[in-house]
């Protein structure tokens, strides 16, 4: 079973769906709890209580969580592709280069591109 199955029965469905313990994620239910108002100190009671077993957690939210739609995309981290650029050129770390990035124009970002380019087909 995937998080999102659990997720949907605790959200939507109200039917209990754990059949193996193992395959219950706590960190993952949790974080997508998070992202509503109304269930986001629930997800935080259930990381302060981390040490529960997972099928009482899941069926704490199974119980407490009122039946409504919830979507939300997930939060990802932002890749740029032009910090790897940017650090190769100048030999700056990771920090570094993020803060050297809204400084350069996009004139110069294509320079640096070009002057690091390593060849090959594309």
């Amino acid at each position: 079973m995937s998080p999102f199955d659990f997720l949907n029965s605790i959200n939507y469905s109200k039917k209990d769906v754990m059949t193996e313990e193992k395959d219950y994620v706590p960190y993952m239910v949790n974080r997508s709890l998070s992202y509503f108002n109304d269930t986001v100190l629930l997800a935080n009671e259930m990381n302060r209580y981390h040490h529960i077993d997972g099928k009482l957690q899941y069926h704490f939210l199974l119980n407490i969580v009122r039946k409504r739609k919830r979507f939300s995309k997930w939060v990802k981290p932002e890749t740029i592709n032009d910090i790897e650029a940017v650090k190769e050129y100048y030999g700056y770390s990771n920090d570094k280069a993020r803060q050297v990035l809204p400084l350069l124009s996009s004139d110069d970002l294509i320079r640096i591109k070009n002057k690091v380019q390593k060849g090959g087909r594309k």
